[in-house]
């Protein structure tokens, strides 16, 4: 499978330039090998990684490569100026993760002058905190920040693309507050439920001194004029006469949440309650694809509230050997 380098650097598949900017200058900073001197091993790999993820997304090139056959297939690209060779054995050329980290804070950001403290460096903007042996760990994650998305019933059924506008407050490395909007996408899954919830690693607000929290929309099912959800089920009603619910043949035409007309033929007694299945009309089950629920009619028999005496006359006739 290989690295996922957009999980590394914690930015969804349509993170923009300045997205992975921002947020590889969070990372380099939090795992930075100088500032993690008692989880030192640990630190220099991830910093290498984070190094590595932003080096392949913000090039566009190697991005489509990636995007396309994974980390593997970058393994084909040989590196600028040469048929293969150089960097890493499988072809692809890396920067060194220091000149990349020099490229965006100056080639000793951590170098502590006289007098200068700790405390006075991650008020800069780094989201760091130190450790009792004087070491450093990362900040502590807030909890994530949830919103609705509130769906139509045909959106869940068919599946949709949503974009959502969203407006933050963030810090710059040095530590200045700033606010910024963004449109966040996201593909509505057919068949998706109420309470599914999708992530954005690292899109709520920001704190000093603090990781950024993720930002959790959860789908809401807005009500529909003629369907309810049961399950994977759609449950619809329909109101007969007592004439027709006797009567034998009794046909329903109903209009699916993709638009098809559907025609449903009753030829039974239809008596209170009474509920039609038909099988395959439901909703998509989204870990079962091309499956679907069922559609369930159910007959609500309306009664008259007055009969004649010549009518009740003519029921008893009719019914009393029922």
């Amino acid at each position: 499978m290989g690295l996922d380098y957009y999980n590394i650097l914690k930015v969804n598949r349509n993170a923009t330039e300045e997205d992975l900017k921002r947020s590889y200058k969070r990372l380099a900073m939090i795992w930075h090998p100088d500032k993690n001197p008692t989880l030192k091993n640990e630190a220099e790999s991830k910093f290498k990684q984070i190094s590595e993820a932003y080096e392949v997304l913000s090039d566009p090139q190697k991005r489509s490569v990636y995007d396309r056959y994974g980390e593997e297939g970058l393994s084909d690209m040989p590196p600028p100026g040469s048929t293969r060779g150089g960097g890493r054995e499988d072809g692809f050329n890396h920067r060194n993760a220091k000149d990349i980290f020099a490229e965006f804070f100056g080639s000793s950001p951590f170098d502590f002058g006289p007098g200068r403290s700790m405390r006075s460096q991650s008020d800069g903007g780094g989201a760091f905190r130190a450790h009792t042996d004087g070491g450093t760990m990362p900040s502590k994650k807030p909890p994530p920040v949830e919103s609705k998305l509130p769906c139509s019933l045909e959106e869940l059924y068919s599946g949709s693309t949503r974009k959502m506008k969203i407006s933050r407050t963030v810090f710059d490395a040095n530590g200045r507050q700033a606010h910024e909007t963004e449109i966040l996408t996201t593909v509505v899954k057919p068949g998706w439920k109420k309470g599914t919830k999708i992530t954005f690693p690292d899109k709520g607000n920001e704190q000093l001194n603090q990781l950024p929290a993720d930002l959790v929309f959860i789908i809401d099912e807005k009500p529909h004029d003629l369907f309810k959800r049961d399950g994977n089920d759609l449950v619809t009603s329909r109101k007969v006469t007592l004439a027709d619910a006797l009567g034998g043949t009794t046909t329903v035409n109903i209009v699916t949440l993709d638009g098809r007309n559907l025609s449903v033929t009753v030829e039974n007694v239809i008596t209170p309650l009474y509920e039609v299945v038909v099988h395959g009309e439901g909703m998509p089950i989204t870990k079962e694809p091309g499956n679907r629920g069922d559609l369930r009619i159910r007959f609500d028999v309306q009664f008259p509230t007055r009969l004649t005496m010549e009518q009740k006359s003519a029921l008893k006739r009719v019914l009393g050997g029922c």
